[in-house]
């Protein structure tokens, strides 16, 4: 008895959440008419939901004829040592309410008869073990609408087919035969259980795949799992059976059936997608877009900024622009981003925005000036990187035919064999640094010119000097090939 108060409970606990996340009807959307101008939000009327002012039909009734199968118990239909499926009938009537797009209620009336046992009854076997049960049951059903549910926004596909989810909880009247084994076939009622009672409490769920025949009429196909809680369900009570495992007794119903959607409108709310309608609002939106007046003041430009707010009345045709108008100009050359070929370098107007190779090479070579090397390192410093990425940038901006020779030099500390090795690990470390960071190795060598290529000649020794001018001898440059 616990167990199907349990069971019950579980079922209405899974519907009552699926109800409260599905509160907000469809139907109860505001009639909202407004003007076409955006300056006119004081204009906006609203009309209170009425059923005159509802778009979708949200009633239905439903019926279905099909199978009824014991699945588990002391005696089944299926699996139960005869060689066949012992099949049952069953059908049913409901009257349904759509509470949302995505979920609504069923009050159901089930009838039907299973047969279970070794032998169907109807054949009069005897010395055989064969029941039979029929069933009346009311229950109550939360209807998920899967196909709404999930429905993707962009899908315009034809909405016809759609799958539901069914859970609830009901009472169920029954009767159930026995067939015992003797030498004459005789068949007795062994159990009888009244509806409206504690006993009498079941729980079912499953699915439905449904299809749109009409606007009115649907066609599913519905699948649905019996769990009574009760171990006599199947009729097997008496002496000659092994009734010391008190197994459930759950049955298994198939069917196919039909919704009448009640109403005059043209679609039931199961079938409408709101979604999809605002999708398609929004495309209609844009496709009438030059018809709606948005910019009292105009856009003589057509850049999307209305004249009372554009600062730049006269803005080249299909150019990106700011909030104020404005075209946008990235790198900030002077030629707007329109019909700039370098948008991210800056360059010359004459040449389509973009540096010319000399000046390209300047800036690297100048930008590389002031990389520092420690002592007797050819390690590149933190502090260093940004300039050598800006180099990375300025070279990748650069015309591809265009190659460049990195140079390293030292101090005029140490013997110029020595130096001559240090200088090529300098520049062959700045020329792989560059490498990973996006430049073509095709266009960059690698020499060292030693101590021999002085900033500062004068620092020959390195005691004429201070260390700023030493530090400055050990640098890397760029020439251009």
């Amino acid at each position: 008895m616990n167990m199907k108060l349990k069971a019950a409970m579980i079922v209405l606990g899974l519907s009552l959440p699926i109800a409260a996340f599905s509160q907000v009807e469809e139907n109860n959307e505001s009639v909202m008419t407004t003007t076409t101008s955006l300056d006119s939000y004081d204009s906006i009327n609203y009309e209170p939901f009425t059923n005159d002012s509802k778009r979708f039909d949200d009633w239905a009734v439903s019926a279905g004829i099909g199978t009824s199968l014991i699945q588990t118990g002391n005696i089944t239909s299926i699996n139960n040592g005869a060689g066949k499926w012992l099949w049952g009938w069953s059908a049913y009537f409901s009257v349904d309410k759509a509470i949302s797009h995505t979920f609504g209620l069923k009050l159901q009336y089930d009838k039907g008869e299973t047969r279970q046992g070794f032998a169907n009854t109807k054949d009069h076997v005897a010395n055989t073990t064969a029941a039979r049960t029929q069933f009346d049951a009311i229950s109550i059903l939360g209807d998920l609408n899967l196909s709404n549910l999930l429905r993707r926004v962009d899908n315009h596909s034809p909405y016809r087919w759609a799958l539901h989810a069914y859970a609830g909880v009901g009472t169920m009247a029954y009767r159930a035969y026995l067939v015992e084994p003797g030498a004459v076939w005789s068949q007795k009622l062994v159990t009888e259980v009244k509806p409206f009672k504690v006993s009498s409490l079941f729980a079912q769920w499953g699915g439905g795949l449904k299809y749109r025949a009409s606007k009115s009429i649907d066609i599913e196909a519905r699948a649905m799992y019996i769990y009574t809680g009760d171990d006599k369900f199947d009729g097997a009570v008496g002496s000659h059976l092994n009734n010391t495992n008190k197994v459930s007794a759950n049955a298994i119903t198939a069917s196919l059936g039909l919704t009448y959607n009640i109403g005059k409108h043209d679609s039931h709310v199961f079938w409408h997608d709101p979604l999809q309608e605002l999708y398609s609002r929004t495309d209609q939106l844009a496709l009438r877009g030059n018809d709606m007046d948005v910019c009292k003041s105009g856009d003589q430009d057509d850049d999307g900024v209305c004249d009372d707010w554009d600062r730049e009345l006269d803005t080249p045709k299909g150019a990106r622009v700011d909030g104020a108008g404005v075209a946008l100009d990235t790198d900030l050359d002077g030629v707007i981003d329109l019909y700039d070929k370098c948008v991210t370098s800056p360059g010359s107007a004459d040449n389509d925005g973009c540096p010319y190779e000399e000046e390209v090479s300047e800036e690297v070579s100048r930008s590389l000036e002031g990389i520092e090397f420690d002592f007797d390192s050819s390690r590149i410093l933190p502090s260093n990187q940004s300039i050598l990425n800006d180099a990375a940038s300025y070279i990748n901006a650069s015309d591809s035919n265009a190659n460049y020779t990195v140079v390293g030099a030292t101090d005029a500390a140490g013997s110029v064999e020595y130096n001559q090795g240090l200088s090529e690990r300098r520049a062959n470390s700045v020329r792989d640094y560059l490498i990973k960071n996006g430049v073509n190795a095709s266009r960059l060598d690698a020499v060292g010119h030693g101590k021999t290529d002085l900033k500062y000649p004068e620092c020959d020794p390195t005691s004429k000097c201070p260390e700023w001018k030493n530090r400055a001898n050990r640098r890397v440059y760029f020439q251009q090939k």
